[in-house]
């Protein structure tokens, strides 16, 4: 699925995680905070706990929560509104 360049997920199987290598990314955490942030390269994250909506400049919100799989693509600039405090794994594409 996409939205204003956003690609995402539901629930990939383990077997895809593996692969791609998930379980190696570095993790990050943040609490319940809202934030204006622009992606300078690709990333795509997984998501461990928590729920956010993340709203693209100019676009329609979306909400992601645990298990999806998402792509932000470089040049993103959004609003991200953290619902419940989450965590990720996520990697960079250059």
């Amino acid at each position: 699925m996409t939205e204003q360049g956003i690609f995402f997920e539901r629930d990939p199987s383990p077997a895809k995680l593996e692969v791609i290598g998930v379980p190696g990314w570095p993790r990050w955490r943040k609490e319940v905070a809202t934030f204006q942030w622009t992606y300078d390269r690709t990333e795509i994250c997984y998501l461990l706990r928590g729920r956010v909506t993340v709203t693209p400049d100019g676009g329609e919100p979306q909400t992601f929560e645990r298990g999806d799989l998402i792509t932000f693509p470089a040049g993103l600039s959004c609003t991200w509104e953290i619902l419940k405090d989450l965590e990720k794994q996520y990697t960079y594409l250059d």
